[in-house]
């Protein structure tokens, strides 16, 4: 498999990180839907996230398909590797 540059990782491993504190934080606010902090810490990671996520692309290429991500130019698709395969 072809190596990245750490910062690769160094940016995957920040969205991973995100990702599994609002999956966590979605599960606590299903149940406790008027916990005030636990929205804002939610909406705080949002926009946290969603900037990590432009910064990943913008160097590495697209995280998800389907309109969930933009492409470059050339279709940037097919390099690899995926983020779900490191």
């Amino acid at each position: 498999m072809k190596q990245m540059p750490k910062e690769y990782y160094d940016l995957l491993h920040q969205l991973q990180a995100i990702d599994f504190v609002l999956i966590d934080l979605t599960l606590y606010l299903d149940t406790h839907p008027h916990d005030y902090e636990a929205i804002q810490q939610f909406n705080e990671l949002a926009q946290e996230r969603k900037k990590l996520k432009k910064q990943y692309e913008t160097q590495f290429g697209p995280l998800q398909q389907y309109g969930n991500s933009y492409s470059h130019y050339p279709w940037d698709w097919s390099k690899t590797p995926w983020p779900w395969q490191v």
